[in-house]
Parts: structure tokens; C-alpha cells; sequence
């Protein structure tokens, strides 16, 4: 069943939402071996690192984007999460523009607390972004939007990166901070072509 925004669009954007709620899985493309990444995300969280997440991060997206054969995505990691009268951002995807690549940026620290992050949230929320930039590059969307797809596409990821991670990492640092869900985006909020800033 459609969110409930999809009453509020327009013919041509109800096909593209339609689309996106069709496909519902997204596995790792063949030959990414993406256990050691997923790894060292776990541990720069564990160690505070902030250095080493934006690395483990980025070699991982690179990795997956390689794999996927589409254009690469820039990670950027920030420290707290910014909050307004809506909630924290966890992450934001902003697409290519006028030559400027895509961009992913998650945050580590949780707004009101200043705590690390959860591993398996922050994980979540990085594929949530990704899922962003496939909609457009892999699955040739012309807007991604938040569907009962796409999160089911997210949810297949980051299953799929945890099954594959290397086995002894640290345990979560205690005290550290888990949110449900990916982003602070509504569910069913859509994310327009042009800007793609969202929570």
C-alpha cells in the first residue's frame, strides 16, 4: 500500500513511486567482498574515530559502486547530528549537480546527547543513502522517493553487509546511542531530483 504523500502527486510522479515500490531487494553485487569495511566501521565506532570511519566508509561505498558499475559517491562523516522542530538528520544525499559529484554525509554523534551512534544504525543509515544514489544511477529512477520498496531495498543491504562482516570486532561501546530507523525523514517523505536534502 502507498504512503500516504502518494495521493499528493502527479501522474508522472506516481509512476516513477511505483516503480521504486516494485523493486524490493537489493543484494551486494558479485565479487565485493565487503566484510573488512563493514568491519572497521564497527571498530572506528567503537574507538571514536572519526578519521577511520569516513575511510572504512568510503572504501566500502567505493567498493559497492564498482561493483554496482555506476558513478562513485563521495562520503563525508560529521561529527553531531544537526536537529530542528522535525528531529536529527542521521544522513543526506545530495546528487550530482552541475559537475559537483554526489555526496553522502552520515553523522556519528546523536544530537541531543553527543553519543556515538549504534553500529547496526549507523550501518542502516549509510545504506540508506546509498540506496538514494542507486535510485538514480542503477535503477535509473528520475526521483527517489521513500517507498515500501526502497526501504526494503535498504533493509536487504545493510542484511546482506552485516552477514559479510568479519567475525571478532569489538562489542558497541557501552552507552552508545540506538535510534530506530535509518533517517530522520518521515516515513514517505520524497526526495526531489534538484536538491536531494533530506533527513
Amino acid at each position: 500500500m502507498p504512503f500516504a504523500y502518494y495521493d499528493r502527486l502527479s501522474a508522472a510522479r506516481k509512476r516513477i513511486y511505483r516503480a521504486s515500490d516494485a523493486i524490493g531487494t537489493l543484494g551486494l553485487p558479485p565479487g565485493v567482498a565487503a566484510g573488512e569495511w563493514v568491519a572497521g566501521i564497527r571498530q572506528a565506532l567503537v574507538a571514536d574515530d572519526r578519521a577511520a570511519l569516513r575511510r572504512a566508509c568510503q572504501d566500502l561505498v567505493a567498493a559497492l559502486m564498482r561493483g554496482y558499475r555506476v558513478p562513485p559517491v563521495a562520503v563525508r562523516v560529521l561529527a553531531q547530528r544537526p536537529a530542528d522542530g522535525y528531529g536529527e538528520l542521521h544522513g543526506l544525499y545530495e546528487p550530482e549537480d552541475g559537475g559537483k559529484p554526489a555526496t553522502i554525509s552520515v553523522w556519528m554523534r546523536t544530537a541531543a546527547r553527543g553519543q556515538v551512534v549504534a553500529f547496526r544504525t549507523f550501518l542502516r543509515t549509510l545504506c540508506h543513502e546509498i540506496c538514494h544514489h542507486l535510485d538514480y544511477e542503477l535503477f535509473a529512477l528520475e526521483e527517489t522517493f521513500h517507498t515500501e520498496g526502497f526501504y526494503k531495498r535498504e533493509s536487504s543491504l545493510a542484511n546482506a553487509l552485516l552477514a559479510r562482516e568479519t567475525p571478532g570486532t569489538a562489542a558497541v561501546p557501552p552507552g552508545a546511542a540506538e535510534t530506530s530507523g535509518a533517517t530522520g525523514t518521515p516515513p514517505g517523505a520524497a526526495r526531489p531530483v534538484p536538491a536531494g536534502r533530506t533527513r
